[in-house]
């Protein structure tokens, strides 16, 4: 399934649920850079709905586009690979089994 296929069937079924779709400044309000505690691995999530992570020194390990709805993140690679993710609050991030918090 393509990504804009995916946004097509989860915006048909908010709308069929009658929920309300998040306002587009919650979803602006996670865009950043986001830092496991260690400091070893770093997304940044650019306001053009892109994303680079990076690795140790790898500054640039996986770069792609990210979907936000509500407190829900889905990642689509470049390379094909996908992942998803949650923000449990303004300042943590649940993703692909890590944590990752938000650097000012």
């Amino acid at each position: 399934m393509t990504p804009q296929k995916l946004l097509e069937r989860m915006a048909a079924a908010v709308a069929v649920a009658g929920l309300p779709r998040p306002e587009p400044e919650e979803e602006e309000s996670f865009i950043g850079l986001w830092v496991t505690a260690d400091g070893r691995i770093r997304h940044e999530l650019l306001p053009d709905g892109r994303y680079v992570e990076a690795r140790g020194e790898r500054e640039r390990a996986y770069c792609g586009r990210y979907v936000i709805t509500g407190r829900h993140i889905d990642y689509w690679d470049d390379t094909g690979f996908t992942a998803d993710g949650d923000f449990v609050s303004e300042d943590v991030l649940h993703h692909a089994g890590m944590v990752l918090y938000r650097r000012w």
